[in-house]
């Protein structure tokens, strides 16, 4: 009896631990993979001023009877339309990332352009048109529309074919109902690589992207 006794009490004790362990001991951590983590979001060009400067952007909000934001909305705004653009493109395979106060949409290669083409395509027009949604009711920001090209070709070639890949995705934009007040475009060619070098052709087309770049129109 008195073994039977002690052997309960036992077992009582170690299931008694074993409650109280999983009570305390802390969450593992979770582990990003490094394919998941955010590239360039550093880079001096998405931490400067909007393309042509904010005083002349302003003037031109203004013109279009379009509210800035007060420094107490600021914020929540820029919160809701992160929130709406991870929604709006989950599952389509670009990365929305919150950059200097900033909200960056990166588009990569394969929803973009064919080579050497500055001609939006199919595959980027069904993209551009979940984004064009949301950034044109959502209007308190101004948006800067910038394309890259990978190392091929040379640097000449690189920074035109940018260029005129920037001013088609704005023009696809403000004919899907962003104000035009808002939108400067600009091609950084291959001078702002995600990788540097280019070791296979997966960072090639990593650097061959579009980003559209959403900063808040403050008062």
């Amino acid at each position: 009896m008195t073994m039977s006794r002690s052997l309960r009490t036992l077992a009582l004790s170690c299931a008694l631990a074993a409650i109280t362990a999983c009570q305390t001991s802390p969450p593992q951590p979770v582990v990003v993979p490094a394919a998941f983590r955010p590239l360039g979001v550093s880079a001096p060009y998405l931490l400067g001023d909007v393309i042509g400067g904010q005083r002349a952007r302003a003037a031109k909000m203004r013109a279009a009877k379009i509210r800035p934001l007060s420094a107490y909305e600021v914020g929540s705004y820029m919160a809701d339309l992160d929130a709406e653009l991870r929604r709006q493109t989950a599952g389509i395979g670009l990365d929305v990332l919150q950059v200097g106060g900033g909200i960056v949409i990166r588009i990569p290669a394969t929803f973009t352009f064919d080579p050497g083409s500055a001609a939006v395509k199919a595959t980027t027009d069904a993209t551009l048109l979940e984004i064009a949604r949301t950034v044109k009711t959502r209007n308190r920001t101004f948006v800067d529309v910038l394309a890259h090209t990978d190392t091929s070709g040379s640097p000449q070639t690189n920074a035109a074919l940018s260029e005129k890949r920037a001013a088609a995705v704005a023009t696809y934009l403000v004919g899907h109902g962003v104000a035009r007040a808002r939108i400067a475009s600009r091609g950084l060619g291959e001078s702002a690589p995600l990788y540097n070098p280019e070791a296979d052709e997966t960072q090639k087309a990593a650097n061959r992207r579009i980003e559209i770049r959403l900063v808040p129109y403050r008062a």
